[in-house]
């Protein structure tokens, strides 16, 4: 997640300094202040190259968030090699591929065809290769830089508790990593050429099928991705569709791109494009209904089911979490109140949430996203943009129709089934709060000793509204009562793997419990 948390204001950056520079805009609204030449273009144009650079360079980024996320313990020193270990890793590459008399001149797809290849095969011979920090090498793109990030975290956990002899006991511990490091990459990236291109070819043809698929595939991805999100499983899957060649591939101002996301900002880059392609944005586009109008209508469905004596006490809290959704597309606090309880209704919102996305999709909407579906990033990507390339008029149209299909199915099954959802049959009066949530040292030491005590406790870590931990023994593990009463809203279970949803707190208390245990 730590790459991934740069992605919004990258993307702020990026969709400020596009929007305000278009000469479209400019010239339609008679900006003269933001004319070329002015000082506020210039700034502008800062905007958007700050941004573009993160995009630009999001494999070496998924290198050292992968190595720091898996690496135990001495998590610097696994980032310092997952850079080393990537920059070697394609400076080998590069070089074989020089062994084998490729050139960056001569796998473009002029060059291609004027050595013979078909005209219509040899676009798909040149995408397999480009450049990475300046280095000529194959086209491995997010996957290259997970793969160094794996390694380097491998090497980590293995060598950084390793000690020498004393003649070489300078190079004991931390120190060893990068050296031992340097040995695994080599032959890494020596066998990568050989292995990479039908991998290639392989997750490309898998891309091209999905498209095939047209909006029923659409539909089904949706609907998956928001059911894998009760596991945690979405951060593993969107990912590759959002930054590889799964999502699909297209040419951008002469340059071929790899990756939904990755093609948006390509296009959102490129001034010639007059309409964003769908066909790259129907991976996360058909998030916006949901998050902006299903959930909210939802939450109201929930206050208006609640027992009349508590709506008063979970109004505003339902309401904090509607406008959580709605602002920024965080839909935790509302999905986890009527997961546990109802999970009828979490199918239903899957469905409906699949049914987003195969329609948006259908209609040609293309409105990008930086990290969720809400407000912000539909004021950057989509009303900034404008309908002519985005057809973000959509949204807004089919919005309030969402909202009432939400408000109306939730409000019958919760009716008709008596689901106590929050306020009502006895359940909880409460929401996620930041005032319920506070880390404290009790209620830290509370959660460690749920774990069943600081030596249970392999590993510790947290995605957006989960702390994620390995045990030693997952018998030890607070029963779902015990976890309820720490204002936990859930537990996932996987052998000695424990999630506990706590909400966005989730970062700060996995720090709280690392500085206080010493992990």
């Amino acid at each position: 997640m730590l790459p991934i948390a740069v992605l919004p204001i990258a993307g702020i950056l990026l969709g400020i300094g596009g929007a305000f520079t278009s000469p479209a805009l400019i010239d339609s609204y008679n900006l003269t202040m933001l004319a070329p030449g002015t000082v506020m273009n210039q700034f502008l144009v800062l905007c958007f190259k700050s941004g573009l650079l993160v995009f630009a360079n999001l494999p070496v980024l998924f290198a050292v968030g992968v190595a720091i996320g898996l690496a135990n313990k001495n998590k610097e020193t696994a980032a310092l090699s997952a850079l080393i270990g990537f920059l070697l890793f394609h400076t080998v590459i590069s070089t074989v591929l020089g062994f084998q008399g490729l050139t960056a001149e001569n796998t473009t797809i002029n060059a291609l065809i004027a050595q013979g290849v078909p005209a219509a095969e040899a676009p798909g011979y040149a995408a397999l290769y480009a450049r990475e920090l300046g280095i000529f090498t194959l086209q491995t793109g997010v996957f290259g830089g997970i793969i160094c990030g794996f390694v380097a975290a491998f090497v980590t956990n293995r060598y950084s508790g390793k000690t020498l002899p004393d003649y070489l006991a300078f190079f004991s511990g931390n120190r060893l990593v990068p050296v031992m490091s340097m040995l695994y990459f080599i032959p890494v990236g020596f066998v990568f050429p050989f292995i990479w291109p039908p991998v290639f070819n392989s997750i490309v043809a898998v891309g091209a099928e999905f498209s095939s698929m047209g909006y029923i595939g659409t539909f089904f991805y949706g609907a998956t991705l928001r059911m894998l999100n009760v596991f945690g499983l979405h951060h593993a899957v969107y990912p590759l569709f959002w930054f590889t060649e799964l999502g699909g591939t297209m040419e951008v101002a002469g340059e071929l791109v790899a990756g939904g996301q990755k093609i948006f900002f390509a296009q959102l880059a490129d001034p010639t494009v007059t309409h964003f392609s769908s066909e790259a944005t129907k991976t996360f586009t058909g998030g916006y209904l949901p998050m902006m109008f299903g959930l909210p209508a939802a939450a109201l469905a929930m206050y208006h089911c609640a027992d009349n004596d508590n709506k008063p006490k979970i109004k505003a809290l339902l309401f904090s979490a509607a406008l959580t959704s709605f602002l920024t597309g965080i839909t935790e606090p509302i999905e986890f109140t009527f997961l546990f309880v109802a999970p009828v209704l979490y199918v239903v919102h899957a469905l409906l949430e699949g049914v987003s996305y195969a329609l948006l999709h259908a209609l040609d909407v293309a409105v990008g996203v930086t990290f969720s579906r809400g407000l912000i990033d539909f004021t950057f990507f989509g009303f900034l943009q404008g309908v002519a390339k985005t057809s973000y008029h959509w949204i807004l149209i089919l919005g309030p129709v969402y909202a009432l299909v939400y408000y109306v199915i939730f409000r019958f099954l919760i009716q008709r089934f008596n689901f106590a959802t929050p306020g009502r049959l006895g359940a909880e009066n409460k929401l996620y709060t930041k005032s319920d949530l506070q880390g404290d040292g009790e209620l830290i030491a509370e959660i460690v000793s749920a774990l069943g005590g600081s030596e249970n406790i392999e590993t510790i870590d947290a995605c957006i509204t989960r702390l994620r931990i390995t045990v030693k023994d997952e018998t030890l593990v607070a029963s779902d009562d015990q976890w309820k009463a720490l204002d936990a809203k859930g537990v996932i279970r996987s052998g000695k793997g424990v999630q506990v949803i706590y909400g966005t707190q989730a970062e700060t208390y996995k720090n709280e419990i690392k500085v206080t245990y010493g992990f």
